[in-house]
């Protein structure tokens, strides 16, 4: 019988642009970051990425998604969480050299569970 690994749910606000890419690879994976983006940051909780994407995503591209997606927690658990404001501003920092292991350890599909449009 396969053990399958315990997941962590995480969440990931994006733009069109990086909604495309994902939607792209099958929904399995999340493109690599732009030059001037070293770190891959994911959130612990969907109303943190919904207030991202609501705030900032949809005034500056019009448009902004929520994502959520799983990750083997032992994985997951290897990124300190990041604390960046109030209590539910928590993320993990994936430096984005590492991206791309992150995105083996992915469990299943990537999802979109919320959109936010401007008016």
């Amino acid at each position: 019988m396969r053990h399958e690994p315990a997941a962590t749910l995480l969440y990931r606000p994006v733009n069109q642009q990086e909604l495309d890419l994902i939607a792209a690879s099958g929904w399995l994976e999340f493109p690599p970051r732009l030059p001037e983006q070293p770190i891959f940051y994911p959130v612990l909780n969907e109303e943190y990425a919904a207030q991202i994407a609501r705030d900032w995503n949809v005034p500056y591209y019009g448009v902004g998604y929520v994502l959520r997606f799983a990750v083997d927690a032992d994985y997951a658990a290897s990124f300190p969480v990041q604390n960046v404001g109030n209590r539910e501003h928590e993320e993990l920092w994936v430096p984005a050299e590492e991206l791309a292991e992150f995105n083996r350890h992915i469990l299943g599909q990537i999802e979109v569970v919320a959109v936010f449009e401007a008016e």
